[in-house]
């Protein structure tokens, strides 16, 4: 394949709608692998960052990090993919490789800095294009295998949401004998309770109100609170080993912070636009720990999928067909999903 141009759904400005266009691919090189994408979800992340909501962006944008499809063809020197192959990729198409967070397969660290698969630009110096488009051309070391045990729709999700609540959920060692709190349940936070409950933790979650409590049980919690109950707070007090926020609204951290056990954690992976303020008692009275989770490294995001395969676990999505997109975004701000868009490829 020579570079060519792909169809893509695109942003030409700040804030505008998006839009079918073409953008360029870049030739298939010796390690890369050309992906047909079969599906693309949409993380609430594109909608910041189509609205320049976490600062100036690269337009026109194509966003989607949330990329399932097949193989299409392979550089001549791959040797970890074939054509025909089920694959994904999430937020990461490259990295220095040489820093000791990339060494430790903790690529998203990277010290000189990840390379985003789109609203960035690559070593190369040519722009990335994310995954609402046809095509994708993309490493093999950045690239990672979907398990037979997942559909391809349901798995695209996985690729940010799974691997954003999967990390810290290791990483803080959620398992038996842990209480964890995953505050909303949204694209993330679904996604959250589902790898907390396999991974063996008692789940609660934490959301305004209890609308979508008969489906939070379903997913695996086993408890179900609204924060704008006055008094959630007051029950909860010192309950968690480990809170997970999802929402990308600011919060009293505060609040959060007083329902922790002592030595626990308050791990945000939701990013509001907005600072947030904090009264540092509220870390000090515990030993708290108040801290952030940025997705997974390729290693982490393969074994959280073939954990999830093992698991049978996937989103929940609604599909959508491209044109449906605008509408899309406009309902993820209303809350209006269960749980996550997700782009049918074939529509584009």
């Amino acid at each position: 394949m020579t570079v060519t141009q792909v169809t893509a759904y695109a942003a030409p400005a700040p804030k505008a709608p998006l839009e079918r266009t073409t953008v360029p691919r870049r030739p298939v090189g010796a390690h890369d692998v050309l992906i047909d994408i079969k599906y693309a979800g949409i993380c609430h992340s594109d909608i910041h960052q189509v609205r320049d909501g976490w600062g100036e962006g690269l337009y026109p944008m194509v966003p989607g990090h949330e990329i399932a499809g097949v193989v299409a063809e392979v550089g001549a020197e791959v040797t970890r993919f074939a054509i025909g192959d089920r694959v994904g990729v999430g937020c990461i198409v490259d990295s220095c490789r040489e820093c000791e967070y990339c060494v430790a397969g903790q690529e998203q660290y990277c010290v000189q800095g990840m390379t985003g698969t789109y609203n960035a630009v690559d070593r190369q110096g040519e722009r990335t294009y994310g995954g609402y488009s046809s095509h994708i051309v993309v490493d093999e070391n950045y690239t990672v295998g979907i398990p037979e045990g997942i559909a391809l729709d349901v798995a695209a999700p996985l690729l940010c949401a799974g691997i954003t609540l999967y990390s810290p959920l290791k990483h803080w060692q959620a398992g038996p004998g842990k209480k964890v709190a995953v505050v909303g349940l949204g694209g993330l936070g679904h996604m959250g309770v589902k790898i907390a409950h396999a991974l063996g933790a008692e789940v609660t979650v934490l959301s305004q109100s209890l609308r979508k409590r008969e489906d939070g049980l379903k997913l695996g919690a086993s408890h179900y609170y609204a924060t704008s109950d006055e008094t959630t707070f007051e029950k909860l007090a010192g309950s968690f080993d480990l809170i997970l926020s999802t929402v990308s609204a600011p919060l009293d951290l505060g609040a959060y912070l007083g329902l922790l056990r002592v030595d626990g954690a308050l791990v945000n992976v939701g990013a509001p636009e907005e600072p947030v303020a904090l009264n540092l008692f509220s870390v000090i009275g515990g030993r708290k720990t108040l801290a952030g989770s940025m997705i997974g490294g390729i290693a982490e995001t393969q074994e959280m999928l073939d954990f999830c395969a093992e698991h049978g676990l996937g989103s929940e999505i609604e599909l959508i067909r491209a044109e449906e997109i605008n509408e899309a975004y406009e309902r993820v701000l209303a809350s209006d999903v269960r749980y996550r868009f997700v782009i049918d490829a074939s529509t584009i």
